[in-house]
């Protein structure tokens, strides 16, 4: 599959995504970004957004099984993975596979869970497998993680830590629709819910090609230099307690290699690099304790970096 052929793909899936997701254009990139580059996505916002019908809709243009689990606090691990069960007819050990074992996991309210249920996950979205008494079991291909959780809300919830934060490729936010957006809203689901009639343009099989291919995206070295000076300043900036890891320089290059494509070219220029550095790289800070306590304190540090880390030219960037 050529550069060509994945960015039509994308652009198929986000035009039939919209016939029920109103505007948020970004976010559907974001989520396709994440898909292509087969990483996880951890949405964050406010109940009600459209965060469910988002992930169902990209489920189903893509011809993928999608499952929905509501992390609470007694949410055991075993409820995700799966357990063996005796059958007492057929006389054996059977294993029941837990909800995991589908494309698309929509874990709701992650942080809701126990820290022992959300580690649970480590190893599915890390490993793209589950352990269950001895055995190893592989998931499905593709396979994709999207967690949300309330940023308001934090009664009796237990926050990620920075160990699970680093395995979603990117944290997006929905975000409330516009005047405008809004009225489409009502009147789109005014009688029928649009997502039942959603057909598929895709399928598994087109989506694993594309995953397999995107890395083909030229990056000349100046480019990744750029984004290790990114990630080697956030280990210094003086109101960061804990950078970004050499895990999220790995997935910034995932994430610009595929916005490339989206935006019709197989090589990647320094404007990829800006326009995926918040998304990935924002929710791997651990900002000190003063400066957390501001709204959107990590972002606007990765803000700070863009502005301050020499960009390489446009002209050496096209090279190679």
């Amino acid at each position: 599959m050529q550069p060509t052929d994945i960015r039509r793909l994308a652009e198929n899936v986000k035009r039939n995504i919209g016939r029920v997701i109103v505007g948020k254009e970004d976010v559907i990139d974001q989520l396709l970004i994440a898909l292509i580059a087969s990483g996880h996505v951890l949405l964050e916002d406010v109940p009600g957004t459209g965060k469910t019908m988002l992930a169902k809709a990209m489920a189903k243009s893509l011809r993928c099984t999608c499952k929905r689990i509501q992390f609470t606090p007694d949410l055991l691990p075993s409820d995700l993975s799966g357990i063996n069960y005796y059958n007492q007819k057929e006389g054996e050990f059977q294993f029941r596979p837990g909800p995991v074992f589908t494309n698309i996991l929509l874990a709701d309210e992650i942080n809701r869970a126990t820290p022992r249920t959300q580690s649970s996950l480590l190893e599915c979205m890390e490993e793209r497998q589950v352990s269950i008494d001895g055995e190893t079991r592989s998931l499905s291909r593709p396979f994709m993680v999207i967690a949300t959780q309330n940023p308001v809300e934090n009664q009796g919830t237990f926050p990620l830590p920075e160990a699970q934060l680093d395995r979603f490729l990117l944290k997006v936010r929905m975000g409330y629709p516009s005047l405008e957006q809004g009225v489409d809203i009502l009147k789109r689901f005014k009688q029928d819910n649009p997502l039942d009639a959603l057909e598929s343009v895709a399928d598994a099989e087109e989506l694993v090609a594309a995953q397999r291919a995107y890395s083909q995206v030229a990056v000349h070295d100046d480019l990744l230099e750029y984004m290790v000076r990114l990630v080697e300043r956030t280990r210094s900036h003086p109101d960061v307690a804990l950078g970004v890891s050499p895990r999220g320089s790995q997935s910034l290059l995932k994430a610009v290699q595929v916005h490339a494509i989206l935006q019709g070219r197989d090589y990647v220029l320094p404007d990829d690099v800006k326009a995926m550095a918040k998304p990935v790289l924002a929710h791997r800070l651990l900002p000190k304790h003063a400066t957390r306590l501001k709204e959107d304190a990590a972002e606007s540090i990765v803000d700070q970096l863009l502005r301050e880390t020499p960009v390489p030219a446009e002209a050496v960037a096209r090279r190679g």
